[in-house]
Formats: C-alpha cells, sequence, structure tokens
C-alpha cells in the first residue's frame, strides 16, 4: 500500500526536483549533481557513454546473480513504487502538466503489483531417442530504452522490472518534456538494488536526453536491444537502427457499441476508460461507432456519467485549438497536428477555450460528428470523445477498421452478441480488445492478465514482458540424460 504521503511533503520533493533538474555536474564522478534535499539522484550522468558504461557494469553484476537475488531487487522495486506512487504522480503532472495525480498513482500501485518478474522467464525441455535439448531465456546484455512523456516513471519502473528479470542492464533515454520525473524512477530502482545488496547503480539514464543521446545510444557496441515506447518518428528512428528493436507505437483505438450491449454499463465504461489519466494511455477510447438505434440512450448515460455534449459547430471550434499547423522543414508540406498545450489536459480546461465553463464533474466532453473529423482521425491523447451513428454492424466494422488506422494497437466493443464480437475482433487484428470493460481491463486494471506500458504493436512482441527482453539460447546433449 501507498504510505500516507502530505501535501506539504509531495510539494517539497517535486519542487525539489524540479528545482535542480538541470544542475552542474562532478566532473571527476561523472555523477549528476541533480539533487533534492541534498542528496544527488543515483544513475543519472552527464554523458550518454558513462550511462552506458554505469549500465554495462549493472549488467554484468546482474548477470552474477541468482533469480533469487534477482527477485529481491524486483520486490524493493515494487515496494519502493508502491510508497513513493504518490510523490511521481504529483511529479509527473507537475512536469508535464498532463494527466491526474489519482490516476497516476493508481498506474505506479500496478506497475508495482502486476508488472511480471522473473517467473515469466521459462526453461523449456525435450527429450526423446537421441537425448536432451534445454532451451533457455537469456538476456540480451545493455537495453536502450527510449520512454515517453505520458507514462515517464511509470514506463521507467515497469520496463527496469521485466528488463532486470530478464537479467539485463539497462540505459534509458527519458522524453525531453518528462526528464525529472523519468530520472526520479531510475534513482528509485537504484535505490531498490542497493537496499537489496546489488549494484548501486543498475539502471542509468542522462541529465539532459536529446536526438543526439539518442543516437550514441543506437550506436554503442554495448547496446544488443533497442526497445522504444512513443510516438510514430521516435519508432521509425529505432526500427532503423540496425539492431534488434522492439517498437511500442501509437494507437487510436476505435468502440463499437451495438443494439444487444449493456447500455447504461457501456456509457459508464466508456467515459471511465477515455478520461483515465485524461486520455494519456494509447489504450485509451478514442472514438465510439454506436448503433443510431442506441445511440441517444447512450449519450445519455455518458452524460450522466461526467461527459458534457458539446454541438457540431463548438467541436470545430475546438479542433482549431487542439490540432495545430505544423510545416515539416524538409519537404514544405504543412499538416495538423496535436497541439502540446491541449495532450492531457481536463476535460474543464479544453472547454474554456471556447468559452464554456464548467466544474470538476465534468470529465469528458463528447461531441456527435462524421466519420471525416479530426477527432475520428487523429489520436488527441485528450478527454474528447467523437461519437458516430452506424446503421449495422457491418458499417460499424468497416469504419472502426479504417479509424484505427492499421495500427493493430487496441480496439474496444460493448456487445452481448457473440458474432458481432468474434467479426469485429478478426477485422481489425489489435494486440489488445476490450470486449464490455473500461480499456484499462486490456491491461490488467480491473481485468485479468499481467501490466506493461510498453505494447510492442509494430514489432509483434505484443504487451511485453520480462520474456520478450530475452533470447533463446538452446543446449544439447545428444543420446544421453533420456531417462525412460
Amino acid at each position: 500500500m501507498a504510505i500516507n504521503w502530505t501535501e506539504a511533503q509531495i510539494e517539497e520533493v517535486v519542487a525539489a526536483v524540479i528545482k535542480n533538474l538541470g544542475g552542474e555536474t562532478t566532473a571527476k564522478s561523472g555523477w549528476d549533481s541533480t539533487q533534492y534535499n541534498g542528496r544527488r539522484l543515483i544513475g543519472v550522468y552527464a554523458d550518454m557513454n558513462d550511462a552506458i558504461d554505469a549500465a554495462t557494469a549493472g549488467y554484468k553484476a546482474v548477470r552474477a546473480m541468482t533469480l533469487e537475488e534477482r527477485e529481491k531487487v524486483i520486490a524493493n522495486i515494487r515496494e519502493l513504487c508502491r510508497k513513493e506512487a504518490p510523490i511521481m504522480a504529483n511529479l509527473g503532472v507537475a512536469e508535464t502538466k498532463m494527466g491526474r495525480v489519482a490516476h497516476k498513482t493508481a498506474k505506479h500501485i500496478l506497475v508495482a503489483d502486476k508488472t511480471p518478474g522473473t517467473s515469466d522467464i521459462v526453461s523449456h525441455a525435450k527429450t526423446g531417442d537421441h537425448g536432451l535439448t534445454l532451451t533457455e531465456m537469456a538476456p540480451f546484455g545493455v537495453v536502450g530504452s527510449i520512454t515517453p512523456s505520458t507514462n515517464p516513471s511509470e514506463t521507467v519502473i515497469c520496463n527496469s522490472i521485466g528488463m532486470i528479470a530478464a537479467g539485463n542492464g539497462v540505459v534509458f533515454n527519458p522524453h525531453p518534456n518528462a526528464i525529472a520525473t523519468s530520472n526520479y524512477a531510475v534513482d528509485l530502482v537504484n535505490r531498490a538494488s542497493a537496499m537489496a545488496g546489488g549494484p548501486a547503480v543498475l539502471v542509468a539514464s542522462v541529465v539532459k536526453p536529446t536526438l543526439d543521446t539518442a543516437q550514441i545510444m543506437y550506436k554503442h557496441p554495448n547496446i544488443r536491444l533497442l526497445v522504444c515506447t512513443g510516438g510514430p518518428g521516435v519508432v521509425r528512428s529505432v526500427l532503423s537502427s540496425g539492431k534488434k528493436a522492439i517498437g511500442a507505437g501509437a494507437g487510436n483505438p476505435p468502440v463499437i457499441v451495438d443494439d444487444t450491449a449493456d447500455i447504461k454499463k457501456a456509457g459508464k465504461d466508456i467515459i471511465d476508460g477515455c478520461t483515465f489519466d485524461n486520455n494519456l494511455p494509447c489504450i485509451a477510447e478514442k472514438e465510439v461507432f454506436a448503433f443510431a438505434n442506441i445511440a441517444d440512450e447512450l449519450i445519455s448515460e455518458m452524460q450522466k456519467n461526467g461527459a458534457y455534449k458539446i454541438t457540431v459547430e463548438q467541436a470545430n471550434k475546438l479542433a482549431n485549438i487542439v490540432l495545430v499547423e505544423s510545416k515539416n522543414p524538409k519537404t514544405g508540406i504543412v499538416k495538423k497536428v496535436v497541439s502540446r498545450e491541449c495532450v492531457g489536459r481536463d476535460a474543464a480546461v479544453l472547454l474554456a477555450k471556447i468559452g464554456i465553463n464548467v466544474g470538476p464533474e465534468i470529465r469528458c466532453i463528447i461531441c456527435e460528428t462524421n466519420f471525416e473529423h479530426p477527432f475520428v482521425q487523429e489520436e488527441l491523447m485528450m478527454p474528447i470523445l467523437p461519437i458516430v451513428r452506424v446503421n449495422n454492424i457491418e458499417q460499424a466494422i468497416d469504419l472502426a477498421v479504417k479509424a484505427e488506422h492499421g495500427n493493430r494497437h487496441t480496439a474496444h466493443m460493448h456487445s452481448k452478441n457473440i458474432d458481432h464480437l468474434t467479426r469485429f475482433a478478426k477485422a481489425v487484428e489489435t494486440t489488445i480488445f476490450v470486449k464490455n470493460a473500461p480499456s484499462y481491463a486490456g491491461i490488467g486494471f480491473g481485468g485479468e492478465g499481467h501490466t506493461t506500458f510498453t505494447i510492442a504493436g509494430p514489432t509483434g512482441e505484443g504487451l511485453t514482458s520480462a520474456r520478450s527482453f530475452t533470447r533463446f539460447r538452446r543446449c544439447v546433449m545428444t543420446d544421453y540424460f533420456r531417462i525412460i
């Protein structure tokens, strides 16, 4: 359980970490002097090469550990994550200006409780007339991990648990907009390691992550595996590095609601999922395709659960605020992109931008649109939910698959019709398919299964865990050890 931090304690730590973020480094030691309350953050370096060297030493240390010793380190990571979840949640919101503290706290508890550890590493044996073959999951070595601003500390800790369980060392290149939060999590992992008798620096990071530090990571000979959780651009760069890479890319998850669904439950579940951490998770509901004969009832249930419905005119006005023009410096092509100033903001903040003032009870902005509307086509990562009326399951599936844009990330459906559920699941081909529940059930929050914040659709690993960060090694003994 999380300890009861006072608001004053949380504010003190958050302010201190952010204030000291850009501190100078000590040349002799290579340590970053970023600190709070007089304590340096452990494992955070000024130079990426130094960080990789430290992660390499961490790999050698963890490789020498028994599985039991690794699990002790992981148990300490889980415990500190639970205790300091409120700190990291407040720090994440303060630094990035995105999301909700209560939801980020819940995400950290979820990571601590449901990220698989060493139990995920399983050996396989095959015997026959010609002896024994043993296949084991071995570490890659040092993993280079790119982490996002949407779930910064959650991803660092989740990746650390899985990668350490697999026997790897880890070096992070966090998102530049979430440096303090990410590096606080790196420090937490290293504190947990030291408490368990592990290496003082088990995972590493840099003071100021940039594209240049990422390039050093991509090219460094000690980095044997790259893992990226982020937008399409950074995922493409990792996949073109020439190294083994795991890419967790973007999504635009559609929701279908047919006329057999429990509409009351569907309305609540969709709003709960869409507004979780202000729609920052890539699994969250992004657009709804509702059968026309139940659409009014569904909208009414959504409004009972904190949704505010705006008109088409208001939706178009809001679209011009949350989507801004961006010019490609190479091609000169101008296109609409999501405004960083609006991502992960509260519904009330977004509504205020078009002159509508509401209270904190309003969690989501809903609107009826056509299929071509940018709210349907773009992954906003805001609590804005467009609703498109459809006439039948064929039209619903056709439009939902198109809106998902082939990301094959996540999709949702509310229905009691097994045929409809099956047809949509087959057509959309997503890594996660959630039936009759909020989106977050797909990562184990209120649903079965493990959790992760690195969902690798582009490279096919799916919901990553410790085994995702291993390579198979085979040992063969011919003609012996077959004892039957």
